[in-house]
């Protein structure tokens, strides 16, 4: 039994931060309801290849981008834009605990299908409105992209190699970090506010914005500025803060280390046989290091090239001082403490027995995550969910209507 076993989410939401949030709601046991549109479905079932390989090796129509972000989750495929199809929301809206959206500022009002409208229906309802800039301010009409986010809000500016070294210049994420960051704080945020109806005896309307959750997720550099009036620089894989913490190149690849205190640099000098360091005031602590980060990194880094990266890191892990490879994500996905957590799971779907996800990081001792199914086809389970309000016959009319698809007897 999942810890939120017996709440029901009205997904309305596409592409990554708003269905990120439901898969986590879904992992933990809620039901989430994701309606797509018809023939067409959640515009990431189109963004491939790669798509899901069949039994027989074949490729499917089933993307890898769509299966990271839906899985738990039941598909009704539902024409919004019809009365019909609107109707069809309303019924599931009146039984449902939670709606997340992330259409533009406002659209949705246009199909009744807002926050007023739907409270007014059930006002239990905790609605989550996620957009690029918020429900208002001067660019609230605006769509939000995380590439865009992750420029407007200061993020690439901190994230490069800096401009007077080769390869220098802005970078964003490797990964839509916005938007998963985004779909994180949604999710705790619905949480609140199913927690606060206990005592409030009513239900909410939460206003995420991809910019305020980027301009929050500045942490440390936000707070940098702040503190000093000096905007933080892009610095490579250099840390602002603590020095050595970056990477280094050994005589075969790169390698990384994080010497987060004093005594793990003096660790660390013993461990690599530079003990001459530690007899340099310029290096004493970390305010040191950090001020003389010119004078020691250069040093260091002619002293790495003398070995392997795996003779450094052998050495270095011995005295546990934080230092690491650099993967490749098959690399990663292979390395025993990853399968050992079970971060790679198997769980069959429709066309393919050996389907593979990448598994919840959520550990409960009572409540664990399950993986009910696979990520669902366009409109699997449009008659499982719409037969608790209309008859068989209804639903083939509105199939024949294309109000409705999918699975539908």
């Amino acid at each position: 039994m999942g810890a939120l076993q017996g709440i029901r989410v009205l997904d309305l939401s596409r592409v990554l931060a708003g269905p990120w949030c439901g898969q986590i709601l879904a992992d933990l046991g809620a039901e989430v309801i994701k309606i797509e549109r018809p023939q067409a479905g959640d515009d990431t079932r189109m963004w491939g290849p790669p798509w899901m390989p069949d039994q027989h090796g074949k490729p499917t129509r089933e993307s890898g981008y769509f299966q990271c972000t839906n899985r738990n989750k039941y598909s009704v495929a539902i024409d919004i834009a019809s009365t019909e199809g609107q109707v069809l929301i309303y019924e599931i809206a009146k039984t449902a605990d939670v709606v997340i959206e992330n259409y533009k500022a406002g659209s949705l009002a246009k199909y009744g299908l807002d926050y007023a409208s739907l409270s007014a229906l059930n006002p239990n309802i905790v609605y989550c409105s996620i957009t690029g800039f918020g429900q208002d301010g001067p660019r609230a009409e605006e769509p939000g992209y995380d590439f865009i986010i992750q420029g407007m809000s200061g993020l690439m500016s901190i994230t490069g190699e800096a401009d007077d070294l080769a390869g220098g210049g802005a970078q964003k994420v490797g990964v839509a970090v916005v938007d998963i960051q985004t779909g994180l704080y949604s999710t705790i945020a619905i949480q609140a506010a199913l927690l606060a109806r206990q005592h409030t005896g009513r239900g909410q309307y939460i206003d995420m914005s991809l910019l305020d959750v980027q301009v929050a997720a500045l942490a440390n550099q936000g707070m940098n500025y702040l503190t000093s009036g000096k905007a933080p620089q892009r610095m490579g894989n250099k840390h602002p803060n603590i020095v050595p913490y970056q990477t280094f190149k050994a005589k075969d690849k790169e390698f990384i280390i994080a010497c987060g205190n004093d005594k793990q640099f003096k660790d660390l000098c013993l461990a690599i046989g530079y003990t001459e360091l530690l007899d340099d005031a310029q290096f004493m602590r970390n305010q040191d290091r950090v001020k003389n980060r010119d004078v020691l990194i250069p040093l260091l880094s002619a002293y790495f090239l003398e070995k392997t990266a795996g003779e450094w890191v052998n050495a270095i892990h011995a005295v546990k001082v934080p230092v690491g490879v650099i993967n490749t994500i098959e690399d990663a996905l292979n390395e025993p403490q990853i399968q050992h957590r079970n971060m790679v799971v198997n769980i069959p779907h429709k066309l393919n027995n050996d389907f593979k996800v990448i598994g919840s990081p959520m550990k409960f001792s009572d409540t664990p995550v399950e993986y009910r199914h696979a990520p669902p086809q366009l409109g699997e389970h449009t008659m499982q969910i719409l037969s608790c309000f209309k008859t068989a016959d209804e639903l083939k009319a509105l199939k024949a209507q294309g109000i409705i698809d999918g699975d539908v007897a």
